[in-house]
């Protein structure tokens, strides 16, 4: 009986552990956009038939995150009896960058990610010397552009700025706004506003109880 019992054990744990029975039959993607099924399935390069409770779910999730920079996050997990989700959160693009290797879309942590078709033409242009997350410049500016009102980011056409408090917008016809640092960004937005209804090439919210414009 005890025999028996062994061998039920073992037999149980070969058909979890090693048996194709319950090993994977079909990966699923979900929340891909820009991205394409494909490419998650490749950068993850699930085992086809291995057994499900052999799969490091965790390992999986980072090699799609580490290839395929657009994925902020992934989450992948097990649906029995043989099928393994793949759960995918893109970046939002909202703003490019062309970088000595072409034009790449920026997300509002300072990632920069290849576009996987055509550049949208409504982002703003990032005029930095440089763009990365936690980089104090490029935080400034891209915390400055997210921080406007739609109806204020929708006429930005580019986002220039030397240190963390020189933000300047080009807006679609011409005009120049010097935004400064990311302080009182609802009082600046709201200023501006005002200002816009004005005649004048340059607005200077950097101060926005001494605004001007010229």
């Amino acid at each position: 009986m005890a025999l028996l019992t062994l061998l039920t054990v073992l037999g149980g744990i070969y058909l979890l552990f090693f048996s194709s029975l319950l090993g994977v039959r079909s990966v699923e993607v979900t929340g891909t956009k820009g991205l394409t099924t494909e490419q998650v399935r490749q950068e993850a390069g699930v085992p086809m038939g291995r057994a499900m409770l052999r799969l490091d779910t965790d390992e999986l999730a980072t090699r799609v995150r580490d290839g395929l920079p657009r994925a902020a996050s992934v989450e992948v997990s097990r649906s029995w009896p043989s099928t393994v989700r793949i759960a995918v959160t893109e970046r939002r693009p909202v703003a490019v960058f062309r970088a000595a290797q072409g034009t790449r879309l920026v997300d509002g942590e300072g990632v920069v990610f290849r576009p996987a078709g055509p550049v949208p033409v409504r982002l703003p242009e990032l005029r930095l010397a440089r763009v990365a997350p936690h980089d104090p410049v490029s935080t400034a500016a891209i915390h400055s552009l997210t921080s406007l009102p739609r109806h204020l980011a929708s006429q930005v056409r580019s986002v220039a700025a030397k240190t963390p408090g020189s933000v300047e917008f080009r807006l679609a016809d011409g005009r120049l706004v010097r935004w400064g640092d990311t302080s009182d960004g609802a009082r600046k937005a709201a200023v501006l506003e005002a200002l816009l209804g004005q005649r004048g090439k340059i607005y200077d919210v950097s101060s926005p109880d001494l605004p001007t414009v010229s």
